[in-house]
C-alpha cells in the first residue's frame, strides 16, 4: 500500500476525510463556544460582585 492508496481510501476518501473534517470543525466550534461562555460568565460574576459591593 502506498500513500496515494491510503489517502484515496478505495473510493471513499470524500466521505471519510469529510467526516473527519466535520468532526474537527465541530470540536473547534465547541471549544470556542465554551471559552466565550466562560468569559461571559466571569464578566457577569464580576458585575454582580461590584453591584453587591456598591449596596453595602
Amino acid at each position: 500500500m502506498n500513500w496515494g492508496e491510503f489517502f484515496a481510501m478505495k473510493g471513499y476518501a470524500w466521505y471519510i476525510w469529510g467526516s473527519y473534517g466535520m468532526a474537527l470543525l465541530i470540536f473547534i466550534v465547541e471549544i470556542m463556544m465554551v471559552r466565550h461562555r466562560r468569559i461571559l460568565t466571569l464578566q457577569q460574576l464580576h458585575l454582580m460582585r461590584n453591584a453587591e459591593d456598591d449596596m453595602t
